[in-house]
């Protein structure tokens, strides 16, 4: 075992974090759950969902045989989509092609929907501590401060090294230990903004602290200024019902609910593709735009309530769609601007 290994185990022993829920009466079924939510989003933003989602889906067939709207809707809020459909796919595989149980090798693991290397080394190191090394924000920011790696991690050659050095010093002794102290240094130690080095039990070690340029490490992305886009989002209200339309399954809120869009202002399309008549119509309100990033772009969305006195007959055979009531919702998955909004109307 590396000096560098086994600085990070005792550290472990004293102020790792051991009362996790994942880390209770542990599973490869509730391991995997939590390294997917942890995917991008702070652990104490996965808690409550992971909790609620287990409750759900207590085991890994429960999951695959539920309908995908119901995964979305507990997902509702987590961002990041695709995890949730991913996590979907997952669970059936898992139950069709290995009757129920994750595999216990890192390819066939690693092939699963949504997983990955450091997802797939992260639960068979954790479950049945086998030595795989993994590599998630929070590790490769550790270690490149304390190897002084240099460059943005996203490049391939420089998360390359970093991998390198993840395995030479993951340890075959207690590597569920060592990878979970690895997180927790990131976490709580080696953190983005304000490192705590004075705290940090490999401070002695690390050439970054040394060349007292500590924050230069990771390399930065090359910066890009995000595109702009807009949207209109055409909120057809009928009593206490709202008209939505389900998403495709590949693309932006994949399989999730969402208003009817327009490109422009002029939503006259809009409202003939949803089977609107002029004569249906109560009134139209335009309210205050409003901003939603992603990862690449901001979207700048324009709600315009249309308030309808009877419910149109939509003609689109292939909309898929529901009259979702905000007195009484549907369990669906919703888009967080969606979600915005009709919390909004809830409250008026």
């Amino acid at each position: 075992m590396t000096p560098f290994a086994r600085s990070i185990l005792d550290w472990y022993d004293k102020y790792g974090r051991k009362q996790l829920p994942w880390q209770q009466d542990k599973t490869a079924y509730k391991v995997w759950l939590s390294e997917i939510m942890l995917q991008q989003t702070q652990v104490a933003t996965v808690i409550p969902y992971f909790e609620r989602f287990l409750d759900h889906f207590p085991t890994v067939e429960s999951l695959a045989s539920a309908p995908q709207d119901e995964v979305l809707h507990l997902w509702t809020g987590l961002g990041y989509y695709a995890r949730a459909r991913n996590l979907h796919k997952a669970a059936k595989v898992v139950v069709e092609q290995y009757g129920g149980e994750f595999p216990l090798s890192l390819e066939e693991m690693n092939a699963l929907p949504g997983v990955g290397r450091s997802t797939a080394a992260a639960v068979l190191s954790s479950v049945h501590k086998l030595p795989h090394a993994i590599l998630d924000g929070n590790v490769k920011r550790t270690l490149a401060r304390s190897f002084a790696v240099e460059g943005w991690p996203g490049q391939k050659k420089v998360e390359n090294q970093l991998w390198q050095i993840a395995e030479q010093h993951t340890p075959s002794e207690d590597p569920d230990k060592y990878n979970q102290a690895m997180m927790d240094m990131g976490a709580m130690v080696c953190t983005r903004s304000r490192p705590k080095c004075i705290l940090c039990p490999v401070e002695s070690l690390c050439v970054a602290n040394k060349q007292g340029n500590t924050l230069d490490y990771p390399g930065k992305k090359p910066k890009k200024t995000k595109p702009e886009k807009e949207t209109w989002f055409v909120i057809l209200k009928h009593k206490d019902e709202l008209w939505l339309a389900q998403r495709p399954q590949t693309g932006i809120w994949g399989g999730l609910f969402c208003f009817p869009e327009s490109a422009t202002a002029d939503i006259t399309q809009t409202l003939e593709a949803q089977g609107v008549l002029e004569s249906m119509i109560v009134s139209r309100q335009t309210d205050i735009a409003f901003r939603h990033t992603f990862s690449h772009y901001h979207l700048d969305i324009t709600p315009i309530v249309v308030t309808l006195n009877t419910l149109p007959t939509m003609v689109m055979e292939d909309s898929k769609g529901l009259w979702y009531n905000i007195s009484n919702p549907e369990k669906v998955g919703l888009a967080a601007p969606v979600k915005q909004l009709i919390d909004t109307l809830q409250r008026h």
